[in-house]
């Protein structure tokens, strides 16, 4: 008797593990189709950064902005938070080379955003001391600074 109820109670937990199996198969290609067809439909509309060619050919209006720093990775990470997509084009014809940043006409409110953003970000950076300079300085100050004597032994 008490045989049986082992013999029932194994085959219990053994069928169970191979329902959760089949389940959790089930799952995750489930999971993988639904992931496959995102996919698909984020390669219809990209996002960030493409080039010209794309962004005009989304068929909405396309405007442009000018950037004179050279410093445009700061800009991208601004932009890419507020989820604009744009192109960039560097124009050299100038002395100073030059960004066209390319947008669509409707992400007008949320590029002048980015831009108060990034001003605001590149107005700080140049307020605060290079920390190269300070790092010269305290070497300078170090080699003018008097040298300490060492005493050898237990005389002090």
């Amino acid at each position: 008797m008490q045989e049986e109820v082992d013999n029932k109670s194994i085959m219990l937990v053994i069928n169970t593990s191979k329902m959760t199996a089949r389940a959790l198969k089930n799952a995750i290609s489930k999971y993988l189709n639904h992931r496959k067809q995102n996919k698909q439909k984020s390669h219809d509309n990209p996002h960030g950064k493409q080039s010209l060619k794309k962004l005009v050919h989304q068929g909405q209006g396309v405007n442009n902005i000018e950037i004179t720093d050279g410093n445009i990775k700061s800009f991208q990470r601004v932009a890419r938070k507020y989820g604009i997509n744009y192109a960039l084009k560097k124009d050299t014809t100038g002395d100073k080379p030059k960004y066209l940043v390319f947008f669509k006409a409707k992400d007008a409110d949320a590029l002048t955003a980015a831009f108060k953003e990034y001003a605001a970000k590149t107005s700080i950076r140049e307020k605060q001391p290079s920390i190269l300079a300070k790092l010269r300085r305290m070497k300078e100050m170090l080699k003018s600074a008097p040298k300490r004597e060492k005493h050898k032994g237990l005389d002090r």
